[in-house]
């Protein structure tokens, strides 16, 4: 692919998103392509969460949880995901992590499916995933845990399935689900399905609502840009509200939390899924993480990527053929999310070296190299320099220096 640099430099200016870019703080020098690991820095967080620290904390002291809504806050941070997610408002709400907030949707969805059985994801789900059902399985008398390649499991859906959980968008490989087909064939059975969406919200289209989708969580961390170690969110369609009844009985998960009544009432509606106190810190810092999707929609977040991705995988295989990558993504814009992994046997230090040089993505075990494009501040000129550095890495050999061989424990 003959693409120039003048030609990168023209797609950017022709970018309706290209302002976007501006409301974050990126290093100088760097190209940050792991912002499906975790999303850059907003400008207007630093100045958010000191107002929150120096006011609302040091001088409101504990008013602020009514004068400054701190305590509305789950509820209110959930909405502004709910537009991007394709969700009504009162079906999200901002809690605990990712992994807390599965462990809550699959015992509550096996316990609400009377006589049903069996959990059904697929192998090589993100690990939490796995291991959450795992611990879940064990908890919950007579349920099991079976783990099938998609296709198999897919046919595999029946009378005692109670519960598919898959991840929306693979985080290795970016490989993308039909939510609707799945969903579909999910219901069909009398199955509910559980869907991770943390490498799809904020950086692809998502509709749950017209995917009939019945459960979904979700990060804060990535495209969503909330800093790291932000408060996650879930999904409950309104439908399933009443009947589903969280295993995590805290008080803030209570019908009058300030009633201090000894016995569990659980609220109404999406409120119940809440457990204890909300990180009221992290929580402010994820919304300005939000606010930066104000002035756009998910459709042309999503164009972008699609765009990006598209280049980068062209480039790669035009500029470092035969030098030992393998696209390991699909390569249909449909099928995919916002990453592009490509497998290499000597993945690990090539990105390290790439990382040296500036290029920040990030390696997944065995042998993939990983390059995340969140359209919100990656633009096309970044894929034509990351590339070049990708491919004056592999023929100079630059990977093979000691100092790239031995692992960190974050990779």
């Amino acid at each position: 692919m003959t693409l120039s640099l003048d030609d990168a430099r023209a797609l950017d200016a022709a970018d309706p998103l290209k302002a976007f870019r501006g409301r974050f703080t990126l290093p100088e020098g760097v190209l940050y392509l792991d912002g499906n690991s975790l999303g850059a820095l907003p400008k207007a967080t630093g100045k958010r969460v000191a107002e929150a620290v120096t006011t609302e904390w040091g001088e409101g002291l504990i008013r602020s949880w009514n004068s400054h809504d701190w305590i509305g806050g789950p509820a209110r941070v959930g909405g502004k995901i709910a537009r991007l997610i394709g969700a009504a408002s009162h079906e999200v709400v901002v809690a605990d992590s990712t992994s807390v907030n599965l462990y809550k949707l699959i015992v509550a969805a096996v316990r609400q499916q009377a006589g049903r059985t069996t959990v059904l994801s697929e192998p090589g789900n993100f690990p939490t995933d796995l291991y959450v059902a795992q611990g879940a399985a064990e908890l919950l008398a007579g349920t099991s845990l079976r783990v099938l390649p998609i296709n198999q499991l897919i046919e595999a859906i029946d009378a005692d399935t109670a519960l598919v959980m898959l991840t929306h968008v693979h985080y290795k490989s970016g490989a993308k689900h039909d939510m609707a087909a799945i969903t579909r064939r999910a219901h069909e059975a009398g199955a509910l399905v559980l869907w991770d969406l943390s490498h799809s919200a904020g950086a692809v289209e998502v509709d749950l609502n017209g995917a009939d989708a019945d459960l979904a969580v979700g990060c804060g961390y990535k495209y969503f840009n909330g800093g790291p170690g932000a408060p996650a969110f879930l999904f409950v369609a309104e439908r399933h509200q009443a009947s589903l009844r969280s295993p995590l009985t805290g008080w803030m998960g209570h019908a009058a939390p300030f009633a201090f009544d000894d016995d569990y009432q659980p609220a109404k509606g999406i409120d119940r899924f809440l457990c204890g106190t909300p990180s009221v810190l992290a929580m402010l810092a994820l919304e300005v993480g939000l606010e930066q999707f104000d002035g756009t929609d998910m459709a042309a977040v999503s164009a972008k990527s699609q765009k990006l991705c598209s280049l980068f995988i062209d480039l790669v295989e035009d500029r470092c053929a035969g030098l030992g990558l393998t696209l390991a993504t699909p390569r249909d814009p449909a099928g995919r999310g916002s990453h592009v992994s490509f497998a290499h046997a000597d993945a690990y230090p090539i990105m390290q070296a790439l990382i040296e040089r500036g290029v920040i993505g990030d390696f997944r075990a065995p042998d993939i190299i990983r390059f995340g494009f969140t359209p919100l501040y990656v633009g096309f000129e970044d894929v034509w320099r990351a590339v070049q550095a990708l491919r004056e890495i592999l023929t100079g050999g630059a990977w093979r220096a000691d100092r790239f061989q031995t692992r960190s424990r974050v990779t």
